[in-house]
C-alpha cells in the first residue's frame, strides 16, 4: 500500500466525523484497521472512510456493533462496502426501519398523553392508567411500541437490537 493512501487519524477523525477515541474503539472491535508507523502512530488507508460512512448509516438505522461487525464480516478481507453490498446489507434493514417509522408515528401521535409508564403522576394517568395497571406488564413506559423499547447497549451506550446478543 502507497504510503499516499495512508492517512493519520486526526484526518481521518475530522473527514469522517468522529472522535478519534471512536476510531481506535472501532480498531478494537475489528470494525476497521490501520498500519503502525515505525513509530507506532496509526495510519488508515483512506478507504476506511467509505466504512466509516456505513458504520455510521448502520447505526443511525439502529443496528449495533454486533450487527454491523457481523455485516461487515459478509465482505471479503476488509474489502471497503460497494454500492452492491449496501444495497444487499440494507435490503434485511428495511422492515425495521418500517417497525421504527410506525413506533415514531405512533410516539408523535401520542405526545399530548401518557405514555404507559405506570407513573400515576399526571392527572389523565387516573384515566388511562387506573390504578397503575401497567405496573402488571413489566418495567418501562409498555405503551410504547417495541421497537421503541430496545435495551440499551451498555458497552457501546446505544440502543441494541431487538434480536442482537
Amino acid at each position: 500500500m502507497d504510503n499516499t493512501d495512508l492517512l493519520p487519524i486526526g484526518e481521518i477523525a475530522s473527514r469522517a466525523g468522529v472522535a478519534p477515541s471512536a476510531l481506535r474503539y472501532y480498531e478494537r472491535r475489528g470494525l476497521i484497521s490501520a498500519v503502525r508507523t515505525s513509530g507506532g502512530q496509526r495510519r488508515y488507508p483512506r478507504n476506511v472512510l467509505r466504512r466509516l460512512a456505513f458504520i455510521r448509516a448502520a447505526q443511525n438505522v439502529g443496528l449495533s456493533l454486533h450487527e454491523i461487525s457481523s455485516a461487515l464480516d459478509t465482505l471479503p478481507a476488509q474489502r471497503t462496502p460497494t454500492t452492491a453490498d449496501w444495497a444487499r446489507l440494507s435490503r434485511s434493514w428495511r422492515s425495521r426501519l418500517d417497525e421504527q417509522i410506525a413506533g415514531l408515528t405512533a410516539l408523535r401521535d401520542g405526545l399530548t398523553s401518557c405514555i404507559g409508564c405506570g407513573c400515576l403522576s399526571l392527572r389523565r394517568c387516573r384515566l388511562s392508567n387506573p390504578n397503575d395497571k401497567a405496573a402488571s406488564y413489566g418495567a418501562g413506559a409498555r405503551y410504547l411500541p417495541p421497537t421503541l423499547r430496545r435495551p440499551i447497549d451498555a458497552e457501546a451506550g446505544q440502543q441494541r437490537s431487538g434480536n442482537a446478543r
